[in-house]
């Protein structure tokens, strides 16, 4: 038996679980649609484009839907369609209970982090920023409220110490393909047995914005590190050197301290650049100037004069994590 499917995402981090349900790993399904987020301008030319999820779409010779939102229209559309479920990840718009209502078997979810954990728009990059050693995917029956469904099967992954949001996201798009060829054809044969999620573990997660990237360099080493290597590449941390403000792409932190006030380039070492910090050192591995690339430290510091004594400016850093349900 073949079961009817429509899938609602925006982002790339999708495209390996959706190559495998059309592959037929997933059991036998019939994706009669995708539903994305509308044709936006992207990059410096502010250029509109289709995202990868439409371009991967129409190349699989699939109907493409892209609503500004879903409203009574789109639901009635869906009705008709006759679907036996629907799969979403990162789409971007919020669902009606009449359209979760809608399919025989169901709404779908796919979040990135182990829920109860980390609730939200941004999982991946709080991850990392909170030093957690793991995360993963879980595949939830979607609600109404947020991210706050029953989970039917987890798919977990390592976050390494010198892991990036971007190294960890590849690795959560991979782990996408075995959860869903455990769980779809359980779904479909309606022996999906979920649990409960516990809501005495649950924190939340926002979505990040520039002003996010500010440090404080009188925090720990190992707080600094992380918060660098969880929001690159966004929304990427910054420090300002005198005049000049510097992305910082990947650091390290090593519990050795130096003499110098809180922010102090101590010097460039052959693993990077040292910075002092309020407890502990930090090594600065990747940064960039702007207008220029992100580079190694030692290829940055050649083009990059460092003025005697310099101090990176220290700043009050935000909450990313909170126990309390966050807009955005």
């Amino acid at each position: 038996m073949s079961y009817r499917m429509i899938f609602m995402g925006s982002d790339p981090i999708a495209l390996p679980g959706l190559e495998a349900i059309v592959a037929g790993r997933c059991g036998d399904i019939e994706l009669v649609a995708v539903y994305t987020q509308p044709d936006r301008p992207r990059g410096r030319g502010k250029k509109v484009v289709p995202n990868e999820i439409k371009t991967w779409a129409l190349e699989h010779g699939l109907p493409v839907c892209q609503p500004e939102k879903m409203g009574k229209v789109e639901r009635l559309e869906i009705e008709a369609m006759q679907v036996d479920s629907i799969l979403v990840m990162a789409y971007g718009h919020l669902l009606s209970q009449k359209l979760i209502d809608t399919p025989r078997l169901g709404i779908w979810n796919l979040h990135t982090s182990l829920l109860p954990k980390y609730r939200g728009a941004s999982p991946i990059q709080c991850a990392v920023a909170s030093g957690d050693s793991e995360t993963g995917v879980s595949l939830m029956k979607l609600v109404r409220e947020m991210d706050a469904g029953p989970v039917l099967d987890v798919e977990r992954v390592c976050i390494g110490e010198e892991d990036t949001a971007l190294d960890v996201e590849a690795r959560l798009a991979a782990a996408c393909t075995p959860l869903l060829e455990r769980g779809l054809p359980l779904v479909h044969a309606e022996k999906a047995k979920v649990v409960e999620q516990d809501a005495s573990q649950v924190s939340f997660v926002r979505k990040l914005v520039k002003e996010d990237g500010e440090l404080d360099f009188k925090a720990p080493a190992s707080v600094l590190a992380r918060r660098i290597n969880g929001l690159f590449p966004w929304p990427a941390t910054r420090a300002r050197l005198g005049d000049v403000s510097i992305k910082l792409g990947l650091a390290v932190a090593e519990a050795q301290s130096f003499v110098g006030e809180p922010g102090t380039v101590i010097g460039v070492e052959a693993g990077g650049l040292r910075i002092a910090c309020g407890d502990g050192s930090l090594l600065l591995k990747k940064l960039q100037r702007p207008g220029g690339k992100m580079l190694d430290a030692t290829d940055f510091a050649r083009g990059f004069e460092l003025p005697k004594n310099a101090m990176f400016e220290s700043r009050e850093m935000s909450e990313l994590v909170t126990s309390q349900r966050v807009k955005g």
